[in-house]
């Protein structure tokens, strides 16, 4: 096994932190682990006994369409068109 040096080691003197960090972004790729949306989404925080009762998105987004359905007046036949993205 390879010994390192004291100064490479958790708690060392080179193990201080700068003020600044200069990163080049240009070298970043994507995160592989993170999933990909396959359209847009809105984020919405429940309240934890709100939470408490769904076990996952698709539980609370059935439950949001059944009630939307006895709505008076908010009944869609289709889904709203998806509106082109303009670059920012």
């Amino acid at each position: 096994m390879k010994r390192t040096s004291a100064s490479s080691q958790i708690g060392g003197p080179g193990d201080e932190l700068r003020e600044e960090y200069h990163f080049d972004y240009a070298k970043a790729k994507p995160n592989r682990f993170a999933g990909t949306a396959d359209g847009p989404r809105v984020v919405v925080v429940l309240d934890p006994d709100v939470a408490e009762v769904f076990d996952d998105p698709g539980s609370v987004n059935d439950l949001l369409r059944a009630l939307i359905k006895t709505m008076p007046g908010r009944r869609r036949t289709e889904p709203k068109p998806k509106r082109a993205r303009t670059p920012a």
